[in-house]
């Protein structure tokens, strides 16, 4: 068997596991739609939005097949604070947001800690490491079930859930959005692109991809709305319509949709560009995330 190559090109797979959700489980349709317009009320009222910084538990899956695949504690750590750094807006990298677009670099206000309690309550480093007999994995959500050769999750109303895995088809990850199955809630990461060290490969070796999905799991779309046109839209007012995806890294400006002379804002952490393209969430995706936490995600970090 050839060895699997690294992805080259930003392919997240959290449409299409949503989608699959929308078509099988008409219960999540109609909660998809309830929580919409309780977010939509949130963000208008902005009356709510929990003070101070949100400290989230995340436990990491790691489920391997070869012992590469197993990544080390460091790795993982090196991930966790990328992660503080970006939903803080202390990255360095954001001092090249566009200078037009540099106000709108917000604080989201979460800290990432890797667990200390297990669901029991024992005592855990916030990882669990889980030998697997398959070769790979898609947006079926099998990394998710030890009956299907991954890790089960734990409770979502304490925990964000990080599986890291190999991934079939070139995806980097996916994430499931607000609303969906309680065993099935959290966010799969290419081993390849989980952290700064170890087994991660540019360009997605800046923890960016982990960034992304946790946008997805925190409520936030890819900021060109997922459609083949300029009609999409991400539900927030700061991000300029575009008209689909970037990729590698872009220069400024890239007009699309119109929305000359500035452009598409490829800089932000929702779209497709390599890790080290990415910088910034704006002030209305942070209220967005905010809402968020106030509505469907109100057990975590209490």
């Amino acid at each position: 068997m050839k060895k699997a190559k690294s992805p080259v090109r930003r392919q997240c797979g959290t449409m299409g596991a949503h989608f699959r959700l929308l078509e099988t489980d008409a219960r999540f349709r109609q909660r998809q739609t309830t929580l919409e317009q309780a977010t939509h009320r949130l963000m208008v009222s902005r009356t709510a939005f929990r003070l101070g910084v949100t400290k989230i538990p995340v436990v990491v899956h790691v489920v391997y097949n070869k012992s590469a695949e197993n990544i080390s504690t460091a790795q993982i750590k090196s991930q966790i604070a990328v992660m503080n750094k970006d939903f803080r807006a202390t990255n360095s990298d954001r001092s090249k947001v566009p200078l037009v677009w540099r106000g709108l670099v917000t604080d989201v206000r979460i800290q990432f800690v890797l667990a200390s309690k297990d669901p029991s309550g024992k005592s855990t480093t916030g990882i669990t490491r889980t030998k697997t007999t398959r070769v790979s994995f898609g947006t079926g959500d099998t990394v998710k079930s030890k009956a299907t050769g991954g890790a089960d999750a734990w409770p979502r109303s304490k925990y964000l859930n990080i599986w890291v895995c190999t991934l079939a088809g070139g995806l980097l990850g996916y994430a499931q959005f607000p609303g969906g199955p309680a065993k099935t809630d959290g966010v799969v990461i290419l081993n390849t692109a989980f952290g700064t060290k170890g087994t991660a490969r540019a360009p997605f070796n800046l923890g960016r991809t982990a960034t992304h999905e946790i946008g997805h799991w925190l409520n936030l779309r890819h900021i060109w709305g997922d459609t083949e046109d300029c009609s999409g839209t991400d539900f927030v007012a700061d991000t300029p319509n575009a008209a689909g995806p970037n990729y590698g890294k872009p220069s400024f400006p890239h007009v699309t949709c119109s929305n000359g002379p500035n452009g598409d804002m490829f800089m932000n952490y929702m779209d497709y560009v390599d890790d080290a393209a990415m910088f910034m969430f704006t002030t209305q995706q942070v209220v967005r995330i905010q809402a968020t936490l106030d509505g469907p995600r109100s057990s975590i970090g209490k």
